[in-house]
């Protein structure tokens, strides 16, 4: 049965649902649309309301491709450049104690997603471990992560970073209202997945994110994706190239449809992935201000922000890529390429860890690895040398993900986090074998991450990551803690930076 619930933030009244043993509001503003005036600006703080603002509806998604807005078959949630929402869950009884709080930040290349996904309903979560939990959006694409700062004129101001600003501001009203919905601003917890954990990672190393969260968790982080200045302003003025319009630049940034900013992305993306495999142009920008240093080298200075972080990827975090969303150097073409480009005698030293390799198989692991597994043990081990980590490896993949040649592929991890073995989905996914599997490795990880949420550390059983032992929990069917696992390619890869250190102007023709 439901029944609406009211609740007073710091700019209004908001009205939710109360739904069986919990209470939800959605679609709830945290910094104004930015749209005409505001379009590539850094959001700016909401217009107070009076009366009540209904809360019962999931908010527009951001701008972005049809099929990153698909909700059921035939069900896809709206889009606009109106998206800056969160949404919030909460038990219905939260008694005088108030609760830790758990930001997820949702994935997508940074160019599709939304928190209105039913994965990431949180409600498992928010049932097993007496948590408040917070979904947001943000702004994606062009319009979230590109710089187009040099094409700032009197009359009109372009901003950099303005996925990760929106990200800032929704803690920053976490930290404001939280409290109204028996949340603890002082035990806020980010995770996210993909792109949303490269945000995590990201946010770790922003200056403007200090003291918004006391806690950490990336799951498939790509925290080298993080372009240079020039390299990004180089990608704006492709992508102004691209749109073709024959106006002056800010004239046409922010004339353009959003349907035509959307088509120059496409194509810009398509230039940048074809000539620098491995490289994408939607993403955080070292721009020197508001992210002042690559997070990579935050971590390794010890300048990151020094809360406790679990950090880890999947097995086989490759293979959904070539199925799915084709923008990993996952064949030896593109591997080649990117090597030749980067750094060729560390490509041959890396390339000989990979039994069989170019084969198919060999190959697309090498994808994953240089994407998600390498930069991520980089980072796990900077980190250690200043706050606790701890690390993991997702192995389990129940039959019916072997037959797809998925394995434990990059993201199936949400699986276990969001607790949906006992949904359709996961019923259907399981019924050629695993669904004793999946509720095993379900309850474990999301027990430690309700752990690590309330106390700052997961369960007992996972020891602290360190650049000795090199701990590291392995979850799978059984689950267990190995030693430096993969420490011949981990050795293989020690010392590649990829892109990141290299020309500035290798990725468009």
């Amino acid at each position: 049965m439901a029944s609406d619930i009211l609740v007073t933030t710091a700019d209004g009244t908001l009205r939710g649902r109360r739904v069986g043993k919990l209470r939800a509001w959605r679609g709830i503003p945290y910094a104004r649309p930015p749209v005409g005036t505001l379009r590539l600006t850094r959001p700016q703080p909401v217009t107070p309301w009076t009366g009540e603002r209904d809360a019962t509806r999931f908010g527009d998604a951001s701008v972005q491709h049809k099929k990153g807005l698909l909700l059921a078959p035939g069900k896809y949630q709206p889009s606009s450049e109106d998206c800056l929402t969160l949404n919030v869950l909460a038990p219905a009884n939260t008694g005088s104690t108030p609760l830790p709080v758990m930001v997820f930040i949702h994935g997508g290349a940074n160019t599709i997603g939304t928190s209105a996904t039913g994965l990431y309903s949180g409600v498992s979560l928010v049932e097993r471990g007496n948590v408040v939990y917070v979904s947001i959006n943000y702004r994606l694409g062009a319009l979230g992560y590109l710089d187009f700062t040099p094409f700032s004129t009197a009359e009109r101001a372009f901003d950099s970073n303005l996925g990760l600003r929106d990200q800032v501001a929704a803690l920053q009203w976490v930290q404001r209202n939280i409290a109204a919905f028996g949340g603890d601003p002082e035990k806020v917890t980010i995770f996210g997945e993909s792109a949303g954990a490269t945000a995590v990672t990201t946010l770790m190393a922003t200056p403007a994110a200090k003291g918004l969260f006391a806690g950490a968790i990336a799951e498939s982080s790509a925290p080298d994706l993080v372009s240079s200045t020039q390299r990004s302003h180089a990608w704006g003025a492709r992508f102004v190239e691209i749109l073709n319009s024959g106006l002056p630049p800010a004239k046409a940034l922010t004339s353009a449809t959003a349907v035509e900013l959307g088509r120059a992305g496409s194509k810009l993306g398509a230039e940048v992935l074809a000539n620098t495999p491995g490289l994408h142009p939607f993403g955080p920008v070292v721009d020197g201000d508001f992210l002042p240093r690559a997070p990579l080298d935050a971590f390794k200075e010890g300048s990151a922000h020094r809360v406790p972080m679990i950090i880890g990827t999947n097995r086989r975090e490759g293979t959904l890529f070539p199925k799915v969303l084709d923008a990993l150097p996952t064949n030896p073409s593109r591997i080649d390429t990117m090597f030749a480009l980067t750094d060729p005698e560390a490509g041959k030293r890396i390339l000989a860890t990979y039994p069989g390799y170019p084969d198919e198989q060999s190959a697309i692991d090498v994808g994953g690895d240089v994407t998600f597994w390498h930069p991520s043990v980089e980072l796990m081990q900077a980190h250690a040398q200043s706050a606790p980590t701890y690390a993991y490896r997702f192995d389990f993949a129940p039959t019916m993900m072997r037959w797809l040649g998925l394995d434990a592929t990059h993201g199936f991890e949400m699986f276990a986090v969001f607790g949906i073995g006992d949904t359709v989905i996961g019923r259907g996914l399981t019924l050629p074998g695993g669904r004793r599997g999946l509720r095993a490795v379900t309850e474990s990880v999301q027990g430690h991450w309700l752990h690590f949420a309330k106390h700052g550390v997961p369960r007992g059983s996972w020891p602290r990551y360190d650049a000795q032992q090199r701990p590291t929990m392995i979850f799978d069917q059984i689950v267990r803690v190995e030693n430096d696992p993969r420490r011949e390619q981990r050795l293989a890869w020690a010392g590649y930076s990829g892109y990141r250190s290299h020309g500035t102007d290798i990725s468009l023709p």
